[in-house]
């Protein structure tokens, strides 16, 4: 599994409800919003999503899904 960054994991803990297709869903639906400006964002969220696709359920699960916005 290709590790995700603090802000991959950050992104990941505001559209995570629960299980790994819920979060591909969420992050998907989420991607259609995004202005044209918002490159970085674009990124990062196909990253996390290019991450999601390879990761297992268990994977997904053993997440630490706490947000931690201090770093």
């Amino acid at each position: 599994m290709n590790e995700l960054t603090h802000d991959e994991l950050n992104l990941l803990c505001i559209y995570s409800n629960g299980t790994r297709n819920d979060a591909i869903h969420r992050l998907q639906d989420m991607k259609k919003y995004l202005e044209s400006d918002e490159l970085e964002l674009l990124d990062m969220t196909n990253s996390v999503l290019d991450k999601l696709d390879t990761m297992t359920d268990a994977e997904y699960n053993a997440l630490d899904l706490i947000p931690d916005f201090d770093e």
